[in-house]
């Protein structure tokens, strides 16, 4: 498994938290779209990960333990992929459970806000599309503004209302990047920063992110991703070698109605880079 040419897939999501399909579904799409290697990578969460894997191995598929934590650095919230780790390590459930821990407020002061721009009942329209209410979440609330006819899809529904200087935005402090790469860490996996292509940061900004996610033992950047272009991949290509870091693919795919990019879609990971299934060979699980 050391080509980089590997159709792994590292990066998606199920109805455990704000995809739509439930962990068995996805392992059978991945499976039928060619992916060899395949992750499920659930926001603040780890209950779909025993479905997920018993549903990959059945189908042949080789499987990966994944998570998605929700960081704050420099007021902006940042997400770090999780591969490969202990999905019954204590310190890990429990830092996940107290990330999770503030969706519900958050949720409800969206809904608040909402309200004061016209849509009322925001909240109760989003819980029709939870899976898991302890992760309710921007897309839950972007998904009942589609269906109700306030907009066209959900990427105008993030537009308008649910992004920083919008209506409906409401900021939410969530765990230090300090935190979450060592919950990933000690429980044996790699921290992964995602999708870095979709962050708004200075050039500076940029840099501290990078220096201090590797000072606290990050090891791997996405530089193949769903939201990343073509620019993207070449300049996250640069920076992965810049910090020595492993490099990561993965679709971020959530619904196959709203995702651009589907399960096993994404080109080739430039052969220049050392792939992070590499060193996470032994901690696949095989069929």
């Amino acid at each position: 498994m050391s080509s980089h040419r590997l159709n792994a897939d590292l990066h998606c999501h199920s109805a455990v938290s704000d995809g739509t399909l439930q962990p068995e579904a996805l392992a059978a799409r991945a499976k039928s779209n060619g992916v060899e290697l395949w992750a499920l990578t659930d926001h603040d969460e780890v209950g779909g990960q025993q479905r997920a894997m018993d549903a990959a191995l059945a189908l042949g598929l080789p499987y990966l333990t994944g998570t998605e934590i929700s960081v704050t650095f420099a007021g902006t919230t940042v997400h770090i992929v999780g591969l490969g780790f202990d999905i019954h390590d204590a310190a890990l459930q429990a830092g996940l459970a107290a990330t999770r821990g503030g969706r519900r407020a958050r949720a409800l002061a969206m809904s608040d806000a909402l309200a004061q721009a016209g849509i009322a009942n925001a909240y109760e329209g989003a819980l029709r599309y939870v899976g898991n209410p302890d992760l309710i979440s921007r897309t839950h609330f972007a998904r009942h503004l589609v269906d109700s006819g306030v907009c066209a899809d959900t990427q105008e529904v993030f537009r308008r209302f649910l992004v920083s200087g919008k209506p409906g935005y409401v900021p939410h402090r969530w765990a230090s990047l300090r935190d979450a790469v060592h919950w990933i860490c000690d429980a044996g996996g790699m921290a992964v920063i995602a999708h870095p292509g979709r962050y708004k940061f200075t050039a500076n900004e940029e840099f501290a992110l990078f220096s201090e996610f590797k000072a606290h033992g990050g090891r791997g950047v996405e530089v193949i991703t769903g939201s990343h272009g073509l620019a993207d991949f070449e300049k996250y290509a640069d920076t992965a070698l810049e910090f020595g870091l492993f490099a990561s693919r993965g679709a971020d795919f959530h619904s196959p109605e709203e995702s651009r990019t589907d399960l096993g879609a994404l080109p080739t990971l430039p052969a220049v880079l050392t792939p992070v299934w590499e060193p996470l060979d032994e901690r696949v699980m095989r069929p």
